[in-house]
């Protein structure tokens, strides 16, 4: 009797196909097989096996083209988290399953040559002899009896018959198939190595506070249950060391350990640290990682050979077996958030995978999302406070300087204020070192024509580009559109270009131009594009060979240099402005963390912001280092515009590469979300989205509250429904559960 399977197969289509299984081929849900889809050949995960297919012409299943897997890649445990991951973020559930495996699969594309019809019926014909318009030569028909014999033959093993194939293509004879076969992976156990002791490498021995905090977790743990504690401490107070503590103690109880950080840049810090105490039980993953080293480090976390996983988002889907502890260090951080299908939470998804194992989470972080702190008010979650700094060390004192003062007592709209070009200066002189951060890339914001008033824009996208005058480039920093800088204005040619605003590379070389003696690097996208430059520029500032590092947010947060005693923040104000309810949220979380790098060795630290914006209250609790000065605030204002945690969100995004076509489209889904009117829910558009053109689509959005969460799902679900009804394009509708951005 046939047997048939469900496979989750990764394309924008709410469903699961039926393949058939043939002989002698075995099948066990969570293996990746190769499918036929269209012309296509694609990777999917099977979810069942049985299955007897309803309503669909037996004879129109394909089969399975092959396994790539002895035994399932994916454990039933996994499967659940797939299946959830698609449902709470409304995506398929092949791209939910996708996102679980290795972007590198132990498969490959290849480019077969195969013979056609023709070129069969030419070999048939030239074997026995028989007169053929175009009779092939000796060389000819060896290279047709072995494409026969073996039913093609990968390209790359053919490069010496180019011309040979040029020919026999021309005549028809032979053909080209594309496909995925089916690859030997790397070794689980290869690059592994055996027990560490678990005293190498000891930390320091703990403050009250930090030992009050690793009982708690100690407690936790022991109860075998799931248990979410936030440990809150301010910047330098020794929440690493806490961690590595209870990662020993999770280990002794023979349960894995997952651990998250925020960003690529801290992970070579921490994988030394982690490695001084667990030596190659470490496992990395993160996107940094060639794809053949992921995969390799994602089958020995798979064979039981790593037990501690330490990584960036991606790592919350690791093929950890009931980790008992989960630790999401700088919970807060917005990059935790995917920003394509499916759009997870890492954080939250860490949550999750904790709950259904029995663990015990660890959100560890100076300035708590606000959502965090209030679940942890509400009693949902343990609050553990680390107040002091380890060694009684002080916070830095902070100045904030009034640059609308500046301005008017200098007559100069220069970047750096009086006060802290004299701070850095007596940095120089003192052999300490200096941090100054500018939360944007490039070397101007814009470019403006000073006689039309127009700026230079992005051909995709509906936003100004940025100068990058090492480069000669204006770039787009949201889809990589790249143009000369211009010498005229492209929209009335007047020469009277103009650049505006000033990003971290103007500022790296105003300060040369100030202390022309000063070693000065800087660290921002652009300059850590290439793999390891990030760690290869904070290698050379931890051991002084920078007096001054400027940087994005990249330089913000994770790092512990003794000799910063300066901080330098200009444009503090810059992310007030952002068409987003959680700017002051993120800017109050920037502040407060770059603040928190200085003075962490034995000499004091001074922080200097400069803003037009003194008496904003997330520069004024920045300044302060008051966490719940900001939280107090902010709680109000998100309560009285029903904005999370007094609500839940979903931001609808409607996009076509034509405006008419998304017009119409965004009309017809907003008729049907009327109709869709329920208690507690709250309806915002439709409207332009923020960045009205991105990437070539023209974008409208829906922003969805809700006071329940079981009830904005209703609605999701009913959307999906209505525009799979309505034939809408598979990408037209973009649905973002738990946005971090509505841009």
């Amino acid at each position: 009797m046939t047997q048939f399977c469900e496979v989750a197969v990764p394309v924008p289509l709410d469903k699961l196909f039926f393949y058939s299984v043939p002989p002698p081929l075995e099948i066990k849900p969570g293996m990746r097989v190769i499918v036929p889809f269209g012309a296509r050949k694609l990777v999917g995960v099977v979810l069942r096996c049985g299955v007897q297919p309803e309503g669909i012409e037996r004879k129109s299943i394909k089969p399975v083209q092959a396994t790539m897997d002895e035994e399932p890649a994916l454990s039933s445990e996994l499967l659940r988290l797939g299946e959830w991951l698609a449902a709470y973020y409304q995506v398929p559930v092949g791209e939910a399953l996708a996102a679980l495996l290795p972007r590198n699969p132990a498969v490959r594309k290849t480019t077969k040559a195969v013979l056609t019809a023709q070129g069969e019926r030419a070999l048939h014909l030239s074997l026995q002899q028989k007169s053929f318009s175009k009779k092939a030569s000796t060389d000819e028909l060896a290279l047709l009896s072995r494409l026969a014999r073996r039913k093609g033959i990968r390209q790359e093993s053919l490069r010496d018959s180019a011309p040979m194939l040029r020919k026999l293509e021309r005549r028809g004879w032979i053909g080209w198939e594309r496909t995925l076969e089916a690859r030997s992976g790397p070794d689980p156990q290869e690059g592994a190595g055996g027990e560490v002791v678990p005293e190498r490498g000891k930390g320091h021995e703990l403050t009250r506070q930090q030992k009050e905090a690793f009982q708690s977790i100690q407690q936790a743990m022991e109860t075998g249950k799931f248990a979410v504690l936030l440990l809150q401490g301010v910047t330098g107070s020794g929440k690493t060391e806490v961690y590595l503590r209870a990662m020993e103690t999770a280990l002794r109880r023979n349960r894995p350990v997952l651990m998250l950080v925020p960003e690529i840049n801290l992970t070579p810090a921490m994988a030394e640290l982690f490695t001084s105490r667990f030596g190659s039980r470490v496992a990395l993953l993160h996107s940094g990682l060639g794809e053949a080293e992921r995969a390799a480090q994602w089958q020995r976390v798979k064979a039981g050979r790593s037990d501690v996983v330490l990584g960036t988002r991606s790592a919350v889907l690791a093929p950890l077996d009931r980790p008992g502890l989960v630790i999401v260090d700088e919970e807060q951080d917005s990059s935790y958030k995917q920003d394509e299908a499916p759009r997870y939470n890492g954080r939250d998804v860490a949550i999750l995978r904790a709950r259904e194992a029995g663990a015990t989470v660890i959100l560890g972080s100076a300035t708590p999302a606000l959502e965090t702190r209030y679940n942890a008010e509400q009693g949902k979650y343990q609050l553990l406070a680390l107040e002091q700094r380890v060694q009684e060390r002080p916070l830095a004192e902070t100045t904030v300087v009034d640059m609308r003062e500046e301005f008017a007592e200098t007559g100069k709209a220069g970047f750096l204020s009086r006060r802290l070009q004299e701070e850095i200066a007596r940095r120089l002189e003192q052999k300490e070192q200096s941090l100054i951060l500018l939360n944007r890339r490039g070397y101007s914001a814009f470019v403006l024509c000073r006689s039309c008033g127009e700026a230079v824009q992005c051909n995709n996208c509906s936003i100004v580009l940025t100068h990058h005058r090492r480069i000669g480039r204006l770039l787009c920093h949201y889809c990589g559109f790249a143009r000369p800088v211009p010498r005229k204005c492209p929209h009335c040619s007047s020469e009277h270009i103009y650049f505006v605003g000033e990003g971290s590379e103007r500022i790296e070389e105003t300060l040369h131009e100030h202390f022309p003696q000063a070693r000065i690097g800087r660290l921002d996208r652009d300059t850590a594009r290439g793999r390891g430059q990030a760690e290869v520029i904070l290698s050379a500032f931890r051991n002084h060979e920078l007096d001054i590092l400027v940087g994005t947010q990249m330089i913000a947060k994770g790092h512990d240099i003794h000799r910063v005693t300066l901080v330098g923040v200009i444009s503090a104000d810059i992310g007030l402005a952002r068409p987003d309810f959680r700017a002051a949220e993120r800017t109050f979380q920037l502040l407060t963390q770059v603040a928190g790098r200085a003075g962490r060795g034995d000499l004091p630290g001074e922080v200097v912001i400069q803003t037009y914006y003194p008496d904003h209250y997330a520069i004024r609790a920045a300044a302060a280092q008051d966490y719940d000065l900001f939280y107090r605030q902010e709680l109000r204002y998100r309560k009285l515009l029903h904005y999370p945690p007094f609500s839940v969100l979903a931001n609808l995004v409607v996009k076509s590469p034509s405006a008419e076509t998304a017009l119409k489209l965004t009309g017809r889904l907003g008729r049907h979300l009327e109709a869709l009117q329920k208690p507690g829910v709250r309806l915002l558009g439709p409207a332009s989205a923020p960045i009205y053109r991105l990437k070539k689509d023209y974008r409208y959005q829906f922003l969805i509250k809700s006071s329940r969460r079981n009830t904005l799902r209703e609605i999701l679900v009913s959307c999906r429904e209505f525009a799979r009804r309505e034939n809408f394009p598979a990408a037209a509708l973009v649905i973002d559960v738990d946005p971090q951005s509505l841009s």
